[in-house]
């Protein structure tokens, strides 16, 4: 037969909700960190193809 299962603590699903959660803000974190380097053209680790390579290939 079939048999419920145990029912979770509240403490538990807190725990998991918070660890969900501060991994997306640590990755959104990222995110804006790499967009404002990407905007004041400091960033080192990331490439994208800027309008002067888009105009020598013309």
């Amino acid at each position: 037969m079939a048999v419920p299962k145990k029912k979770k603590s509240k403490s538990k699903r807190n725990m998991r909700k918070s660890y969900w959660k501060k991994t997306a803000a640590l990755q959104a974190q990222k995110a804006l960190s790499l967009g404002k380097s990407v905007l004041t053209g400091r960033s080192e680790g990331f490439v994208y193809p800027s309008d002067e390579d888009e105009d020598d290939d013309e």
